[in-house]
């Protein structure tokens, strides 16, 4: 037995090398056409939200500390935050730390008051933890209040940074410098290109049975303006004739229309993307749907939705009251009215994200116009349901296809059958208020009714969708949240209907109850507690049918036990880490786990293991060296574990585990998987292993060259040049790094949503003597690839002199050109007191002299040439 599995694990290790083999291949150099003459959110990218945990951290308000401890969900590598942004805060610490008094209004809206500030925060509408209950990210902090945050790994505290409030000296608002496209070379994509491939594969077996090859295969690109994407499953690997073709789709957005051909969802019910193959359009007015956050895969009815709704901010004061507008706790003034006779202000098409938080504005009235005054506070909050719409704005989505399955059909393809489809309308009828309706064929003719409701004055949110039929399908969602502290949510669909409670008694301690018509009532509660170097985390629940399940995770110093259980099995795990800093997950650490099942009989499994988990991860968050090696004995039997996974190979992701024995078997077991990934834009070159984001994202391929032998083309020996990126490139008036672009070799790339970007080349980041061909262009980004953009550097020379008359004089305020016949460009400068004159800039060519409009010779600038010269000039003889 021992043999036969030696053998099938040696067979899959071979073809594992030779497929490595097969994929690790030498970016190739080919020649490269140049520019002719003739563009949003969390860095890299960071390791996934599934990595973050909860544990302790100090909260301080600048130099202050406010809370030794407090519990939020994130991540750190020991030196630093990972993906700060999007750690969570608990909402009672927040408000705590910064000393604000909370007042419930009659509507539901929470003031939040303090010396210097006075806002709303709609409560329904905050992010909720399953184990911290209310929460604001870090990112929540600075865009709705202007209260920055930064990780002090040393004091092991996040630090806020809450601006001054200064009333009397509010700033208007900076807008954003327009985005000239006019005029510059445009770099357009590719009509038809293939961006990413992606093979994975799976072999597993183990000692008394063969091994299985499963794959998955995909591939993405763009066509035609828009994204193609095809995922191929591969059941049996070594047998093609199982292979079938998952999901096939044409996609192109833009902000007034979409279009999808092939597998989809259907826009009147959820059902797996393989079932549903057809064409879908969708048509709005009035309103830009919101761009897909990570890329991935799109839901037609998520683009029925506003990215942002306008609202008019209105109200009464005294006539010549000055009324500014601000949002959240900042000063800067959005806009400003000197109110008239009517005693009104209106600010009308004031944006309101789609967001989880409410959109927080205050109105501050100067009487009399005195800006020295003390102003009144008026606040304007509001939020949005998902699916709503802004007044007036409407959306038309018409989709046919038909049913997919592979029923005795085991193709490519499979079988196509039973036609379906539908129209649909969606209607803003109000801020607060809008409206679906339409008609669907699916089996038979069905009608579509939805609506989305959001009261101006009671924390109430309302999203209803129903579909008639000899079964009606309603989905509902209905939020109530009076307090901060208590919130309550009713969901159904055509599977069960649910409604949860939660209340948190204290900051400490929360309790809360659930019921599911197709399962069971369930009530339990939840505590953390955290010290300087500890914390524990309990959450436990019994259910109407007696069946408990808990979970508990406690840490002191490098110490950490979990457990988690429910009716069928439960595991204890604890550990004890290595490496000095205690939350990270990097370094060594010792394992000790106990697992039991208890579905069908009681087994059990003790083991004891060593794992090691470097510092270095890829770029989608996977480690480039992993490894975890241990001994199990259960009621099974016993032994050998292991575990070895790595990325430290471009573009490849190798995962191998041996389990000898289980708490249900003691039998071995092993299995090896390989992810493959090749980008084919720019050559041939590893890939990061995320090839799905193109289906609804595209970005920059950037290559600066050195064109040395100024052709306007890269031609082999030409390198890339990629030294000061950041410094190098801007887009959209915005710097290179807030964009989060990954720096290779020979190639910057940019991931970006679709659209058309101004891209500008700083000449301070080019190295010494060297220019960009053209300093601004305009390059079109579309979903599917990469747009390449090739940027020639050419040679820089600069000529200066003295420019004297027949008599050797200096002459000064004469101007120097140099002109160049073929292109028709010209530089120039004046010559100083002293008759100095200064050409710089100039690139390779032959130039014709002039001085004060009369020939003065000729200039020739080569390749060979030095890049600085000194040339005197004498003034031509006037005949």
């Amino acid at each position: 037995m021992q043999l036969r599995l030696l053998t099938s694990t040696g067979k899959c290790l071979l073809a594992a090398i030779a497929l490595i083999c097969q994929i690790i291949i030498t970016p190739a150099k080919a020649d490269t056409p140049a520019i002719p003459n003739q563009p949003t959110a969390t860095t890299a990218q960071v390791a996934n939200n599934s990595e973050f945990k909860v544990f302790p951290v100090g909260l301080n308000v600048g130099n202050r500390n406010v809370n030794p401890s407090i519990l939020v969900r994130g991540q750190e590598d020991g030196s630093e935050a990972i993906d700060f942004a999007n750690w969570l805060l608990p909402y009672d610490a927040v408000i705590q730390g910064l000393k604000l008094n909370i007042t419930t209004l009659p509507d539901g809206q929470l003031e939040v008051r303090s010396p210097s500030v006075v806002t709303r925060i709609d409560p329904k509408k905050l992010r909720t933890d399953p184990e911290l209950g209310l929460v604001f990210t870090i990112q929540d902090l600075q865009t709705l209040f202007g209260v920055t945050a930064k990780f002090d790994i040393n004091e092991y505290a996040i630090v806020l940074d809450v601006p001054g409030l200064d009333q009397s000296s509010g700033k208007l608002a900076e807008t954003e410098t327009p985005i000239q496209l006019e005029g510059l070379p445009h770099i357009a994509p590719q009509k038809f290109s293939v961006a990413a491939i992606e093979q994975k594969v799976n072999a597993s077996g183990s000692a008394t049975r063969s091994t299985n090859y499963r794959g998955d295969l995909l591939a993405v690109g763009s066509a035609f303006g828009g994204s193609w994407f095809i995922r191929t499953d591969q059941p049996n690997l070594e047998n093609p004739q199982t292979w079938n073709i998952a999901e096939a789709q044409f996609l192109r957005q833009t902000n007034s229309a979409d279009y999808f051909i092939g597998s989809q969802p259907t826009f009147w019910q959820t059902q797996g993307t393989g079932d549903y193959w057809g064409f879908t359009s969708i048509q709005r007015q009035g309103f830009v749907p919101p761009q897909p956050f990570g890329g991935g895969s799109s839901d037609p009815r998520q683009r029925l939705q506003a990215d942002a709704i306008g609202r008019t901010i209105s109200g009464k004061t005294e006539p010549g009251t000055l009324a500014r507008l601000v949002q959240g706790f900042g000063d800067r003034v959005i806009a400003e009215i000197l109110v008239d006779s009517s005693g009104i202000y209106r600010f009308e098409n004031i944006k309101s994200q789609n967001q989880f938080l409410g959109n927080n504005y205050r109105v501050l009235l100067y009487p009399q116009g005195r800006l020295t005054a003390q102003p009144e506070i008026q606040e304007a909050t509001f939020s949005t349901v998902p699916g709503q719409l802004p007044a007036g704005a409407s959306a038309l989505i018409v989709s046919g296809g038909l049913r997919r399955d592979f029923v005795g059909n085991q193709s490519l393809l499979g079988n196509f059958s039973d036609f379906r489809g539908g129209i649909a309308g969606r209607w803003g009828l109000s801020e607060n208020l809008t409206v679906g309706l339409g008609g669907v064929y699916d089996e038979s003719p069905r009608a579509l009714a939805e609506l989305f409701w959001r009261p101006g004055k009671l924390p109430l949110q309302v999203a209803v969708s129903a579909l008639t039929g000899n079964k009606w399908d309603v989905n509902t969602d209905i939020r109530y949240n009076p307090s901060s502290s208590l919130s309550a949510a009713f969901i159904s669909d055509r599977l069960s209907s649910r409604f949860n409670l939660d209340w948190r008694v204290l900051p400490q301690f929360t309790l809360f109850a659930s019921t599911d018509t197709a399962d069971a009532t369930s009530g339990g509660m939840q505590i953390n507690l955290s010290g300087k170097d500890a914390f524990t985390f309990a959450r436990v629940s019994l259910d109407t049918k007696n069946r408990l399940r808990w979970n508990l995770l406690q840490r002191l110093g490098r110490l950490e036990l979990t457990q988690r259980g429910n009716e069928i099995s439960s595991l204890s795990e604890l550990t004890y880490k290595f490496s000095k800093n205690s939350f990270s997950n990097s370094g060594s650490t010792l394992l000790l786990n106990y697992e039991t099942q208890n579905q069908n009989r009681s087994d059990s499994l003790v083991s004891v293991s060593w794992r090691y988990r470097s510092q270095q991860q890829a770029i989608d968050g996977n480690y480039r060296w992993e490894a975890q090696l241990g001994y199990g004995i259960g009621s099974q039997g016993s032994g050998l574990l292991a575990t070895l996974s790595t990325t430290v190979l471009p573009g490849l992701l190798l995962r191998a585990r041996y389990q000898g024995v289980s708490p249900s078997s003691d039998e071995a077991t092993f299995s090896i998987d390989l992810a493959s990934s090749l980008n084919l834009q720019g050559g041939i070159s590893p890939g990061d292993r995320r090839s799905n984001y193109f289906r609804t994202q595209g970005g920059l391929l950037i290559k600066p060259f050195f064109d040395r032998n100024n052709n306007g083309k890269k031609d082999r020996g030409e390198e890339v040049y990629t030294d000061n990126a950041d410094l190098l490139l801007t887009l959209n008036n915005k710097p290179l790094k807030l964009f989060s672009p990954q720096i290779q070799g020979d190639r910057t790339l940019v991931r970006m949503s679709p659209g058309v970007y101004r891209l500008d080349l700083d000449p301070a980041g080019l190295p010494p003597d060297w220019q960009a061909a053209a300093e601004s262009l305009a390059v079109d980004v579309i979903a599917g690839s990469y747009t390449l953009v090739m940027i020639p550097l050419i040679r820089s020379y600069t000529r200066s002199g003295v420019v004297t008359d027949a008599q050797g004089q200096a002459i000064a305020g004469a101007r120097v050109e140099a002109i160049q016949p073929d292109r028709g460009t010209r530089r120039f400068s004046v010559t100083n007191g002293a008759g100095v004159y200064y050409l710089e800039g100039l690139p390779q060519g032959k130039y014709t002299l002039q001085i004060n409009g009369k020939s003065a010779g000729s200039l020739q600038l080569q390749e060979s040439s030095e890049a600085f010269q000194e040339l005197n000039l004498q003034q031509p003889s006037i005949p």
